[in-house]
């Protein structure tokens, strides 16, 4: 069977619906697990051929109204159908990354003047570019890997660094989806991917699944070597004039322990930066 990456995503879209959510009736025993091809072309609105060759990758170019038929019966979100428009063809591509992708300096002094909220700046492959000295502390440095994927996925210390290793992975996962979608072909992305689909099952079971979306998590636990137990708001933001680079900022409610966590974290980076 042929297929595209149209076509793949729109499979593995299909795998996730039961009819039951979308209220069709359902008699004797399904074959295949969630929608079948023939329920997705009925809601629709196409013939159950052109859908089949959508997902065969031997129809390329879907309509507008297709595709928006498409993500309301799959149930995309707004990060989903913007992923099916771009994978038909039909949103404008982005300028061509940078090869070397670098911070801007005004970026950079905003980041060292908040020194309670480590804040970080990730490229487009989740390259760690830049960080603000509490941001550094955070990850201890990036022992393993200054690539927020890599870490997440061949790190040992990351599923006790992430009590929420799972989530946080599926996330990043589903992060780097989009940026593919985005940027097809980039290297950056294209070395990472294949590096964890030949060392990570779990990588592979997750990438497989074509989830594609951005960030989503607002808070994020941290289980930290030095200070313990944090759980932190997430503020994710694109950064303008350099796409694919995100800054990304933690922040504790001021007076709780999270707080305090992160003062002690400030305190012991600046003594080792004095020693």
């Amino acid at each position: 069977m042929t297929s595209s990456p149209l076509g793949d995503y729109l499979r593995s879209r299909r795998a996730q619906l039961t009819p039951e959510a979308l209220g069709l009736p359902v008699y004797g025993r399904r074959r295949v697990v969630g929608l079948r091809r023939e329920e997705v072309a009925m809601l629709t609105g196409v013939s159950v051929d052109y859908y089949i060759r959508l997902e065969q990758g031997r129809e390329v170019s879907p309509s507008p109204q297709v595709l928006d038929s498409l993500g309301e019966v799959l149930r995309l979100d707004h990060d989903g159908r913007q992923h099916l428009y771009r994978l038909a063809g039909l949103s404008p591509r982005p300028e061509p990354p940078a090869p070397v992708e670098e911070v801007d300096a005004s970026l950079l002094e905003l980041m060292l003047s908040w020194r309670d909220s480590p804040a970080i700046v990730l490229g487009r492959a989740f390259d760690v570019l830049a960080t603000n000295p509490l941001g550094e502390a955070l990850f201890g440095g990036f022992p393993f890997s200054r690539n927020l994927t890599r870490m997440t996925f061949l790190d040992p210390g990351a599923r006790t660094f992430y009590p929420d290793w799972h989530l946080v992975a599926e996330n990043t996962v589903a992060g780097l989806r989009l940026a593919d979608g985005l940027t097809p072909g980039d290297p950056a992305i294209r070395g990472v991917v294949d590096e964890l689909r030949v060392k990570s099952p779990d990588f592979v079971a997750m990438w497989d699944q074509h989830d594609a979306r951005g960030k989503r998590l607002t808070a994020k636990r941290f289980q930290h070597p030095e200070v313990g137990h944090m759980e932190l708001r997430v503020h994710v933001f694109d950064v303008r004039g350099a796409p694919g680079q995100e800054l990304v900022v933690y922040h504790a409610t001021p007076g709780s322990a999270a707080a305090e966590a992160l003062s002690l974290l400030g305190t012991i980076a600046a003594t080792r930066a004095v020693g």
